[in-house]
This record gives C-alpha cells, structure tokens and sequence, in this order.
C-alpha cells in the first residue's frame, strides 16, 4: 500500500493497480476492489493540496464527464460477470499495461514530440474517459487510458501529475455510489482499510517529495516486474 501511494503521489497510477491485482491473488476480485478504494480516495484528498490548481482544467473535464458513463458500462459488466472472468480481465489488463508502457507510451511520446499541440480534443478525450471510468470501475486500472490522453496534450510533469490526481479523484467519487449499492464493501473490508491506512498516507507524502526529486524509471521497473507476474498468474487461476 505504501507503494500505491508512492505512486499516486508522485508517479501516476501504475502502482496502486498493482496493489489491485496482488490483493486479488489473495482474496476475492470484488473485496480486492473494495479495500482498495477507500484507500485510494484516502491518498487523493492527501495529494489534492500539493498540486492545487496546478491541472490543466479543460482535459480533467472531458475526461472526467466521459468517466461516469465508463463507471456506468462498468458496473453493469461487473454484475453480470463472475470471480474468475474478473480475474481473467484484471490480470490482462495488468500484462497490456506493461506491454503499453513498453511498447506504446514510448510511441506515443515520440510522436507527440513530433506534433503541435492541439487543442483539447471532445471525441479523443471522451472515448479516453469513456475507458478510464470502465477501467477504472472494474480493476482500478484507469491511468493507462488517461496517460494516452494526457500525453498527447504535452503538458509539463507536474501539470500531468495534478490532472491525473483531480480526475481518479472526481471518478473515485463517483464509484463510491455504485460499490455501495452491489455490496463491495464490507465490515472486513473496512476493517483492513484502517489498518492499511498510514501506509497508503505515507506513501503519499513520499510520492509527492520523490516527485520533485528523482526519475519514475526505476520505480516503475520493479512495478512493471510485479505486474507481469501477478497479472500471469492471474490469467492462470480465471482460466483455470
């Protein structure tokens, strides 16, 4: 947890899915959800103040109204889906978020270095937020999708930082409402929360010092290490 909130506080989002899909090696994929929400609602409110109003405003809200409709698509895939179809998803999310951050974020950030920079565009940020909200929903795994938007708008690292904070911070709230209703959290799940609690606030704090300080490129190696065999294994117990 201390990890997730490294992440969030100073790196993005690739972490705190990590602790998503671990969690689900080891409990049921919906409790792994619930635990790890109020958490990182918890780590948003301690980021907030650091980057206040340092986002860039018009991309947050393409993404974020695009995001509830995704929350929307996702909670009702999440309904008609079993423990080993989300599995199956959260693990092949967890291997195409390392393949993308390989593969395609470099891609991406090369050609956008080739570019202008447009004006905020209503479909691309739409379908993006769309895809944000159901990722987001169904595996907390909405900061690849964003990343891909974000990216192509060339903003600076703490302008990308702030925009990223505001918009899983407006979309966690908006999945409180949903969580609660089909019973995702529990007393068990509220329980672990408060224990896990001052890791999540002391990773934040680390994350926004480390943000100011050093490069994410080793601190994502090890993430994208986790994620690869975490995500494997889980393919291996959906199919299984």
């Amino acid at each position: 947890m201390t990890f997730a909130g490294v992440s969030k506080g100073g790196f993005g989002s690739g972490a705190a899915f990590a602790a998503a899909a671990i969690l689900a090696l080891v409990v049921e994929p919906g409790a792994a959800l619930g635990i790890m929400l109020p958490l990182l609602m918890l780590i948003d409110v301690a980021t907030l103040r650091p980057y206040w109003k340092q986002w860039s405003w018009p991309d947050a809200k393409i993404l974020v109204l695009a995001g509830v409709p995704g929350v929307l698509l996702g909670a009702l895939f999440y309904r008609l889906a079993d423990a080993d179809t989300l599995k199956l998803l959260i693990g092949a999310i967890a291997v195409l978020f390392v393949l993308w951050q390989l593969v395609g974020r470099a891609f991406v950030t090369a050609r956008v270095a080739q570019e202008a920079v447009a004006p905020a565009s209503l479909w691309r940020g739409a379908l993006a937020g769309v895809t944000v909200g159901f990722t987001s929903f169904v595996s907390h795994a909405g900061g690849p999708p964003a990343a891909v938007y974000l990216l192509s708008r060339r903003l600076s690292k703490t302008e990308y930082q702030a925009t990223s904070v505001l918009v899983f911070w407006l979309i966690n709230i908006v999945k409180v409402v949903p969580y609660g209703f089909m019973g995702i959290f529990t007393l068990e799940t509220l329980k672990l929360d408060l224990m896990l609690a001052p890791f999540a606030l002391f990773g934040a704090w680390l994350g926004v010092k480390a943000h100011f300080l050093i490069s994410e490129r080793a601190f994502f190696a090890l993430t994208y290490v986790l994620l690869t065999v975490t995500g494997s294994k889980l393919i291996w117990d959906g199919l299984t």
